[in-house]
């Protein structure tokens, strides 16, 4: 994991201290702390790391054994909703959305994401080619035009925390560039949150916040670990 400046210490918006996490054929999560600060930020590791798992640990749907995650003062411990209240993830694996639209989906974020924007959703449509695919139920498109639908939610979630997973699974190359400069752009807004985003390697032309590389050495059982 990298070390943050010490300049960067105040400015941490996510706190993981002393994080604990095994499945039953290994240990994943040991002692692992870290400091997030807002901007971009990327998880980056080989298949079987633990990057899918790391996001549903700080993302507050999987339950660690041990430690204390702290989102912008929120603490998930004492306080769950409130700090899943400030987190946008969907696991992209999951089908819980195949049977609504694109639309209609994002219709039911503002009430969930009160920094929704928009406006900035607008534009993501078009940059990631999503006009045709609006009203389709979600079962209907691609794998890959499923990804660009949840990244464009999340880009225009506004949440404090934004999880993404794996961004350029599926993508055509228009979509990447589009996705590579959207969040280059998000990485100079102004602070207040973080999008941190799970891939093997840095995406070109993003000025990370961070990085936090999960050793390759954990690499056994990556059927199980999802990433």
């Amino acid at each position: 994991m990298d070390t943050l400046p010490a300049s960067a210490a105040s400015a941490t918006l996510l706190q993981v201290d002393h994080l604990h996490f095994s499945y039953p054929q290994r240990a994943l999560f040991q002692h692992w702390s870290a400091r997030i600060p807002a901007g971009v930020g990327l998880v980056r590791g080989g298949d079987g790391s633990g990057k899918t798992t790391l996001l549903r640990l700080l993302a507050g749907e999987l339950g660690a054994e041990q430690g204390a995650l702290v989102l912008a003062g929120t603490a998930l411990g004492s306080a769950p909703e409130a700090y899943r209240a400030q987190v946008f993830w969907h696991d992209p694996r999951s089908d819980a959305l195949h049977q609504i639209s694109a639309r209609d989906w994002w219709h039911s974020l503002p009430a969930r994401h009160s920094g929704w924007q928009a406006s900035a959703l607008a534009g993501h449509v078009q940059g990631l080619g999503l006009e045709a695919h609006l009203d389709k139920p979600m079962y209907q498109l691609s794998s890959g035009s499923q990804r660009k639908v949840i990244l464009a939610a999340g880009l225009a979630s506004g949440a404090a925390l934004t999880l993404i997973d794996e961004p350029l699974a599926g993508l055509d190359r228009p979509s990447i560039a589009y996705l590579e400069c959207a969040l280059a752009a998000l990485a100079v807004a102004p602070a207040g949150r973080c999008v941190l985003v799970a891939h093997y390697e840095a995406l070109r032309g993003v000025p990370w916040a961070v990085v936090l590389d999960l050793p390759d050495e954990n690499s056994a059982g990556s059927d199980t670990l999802g990433g």
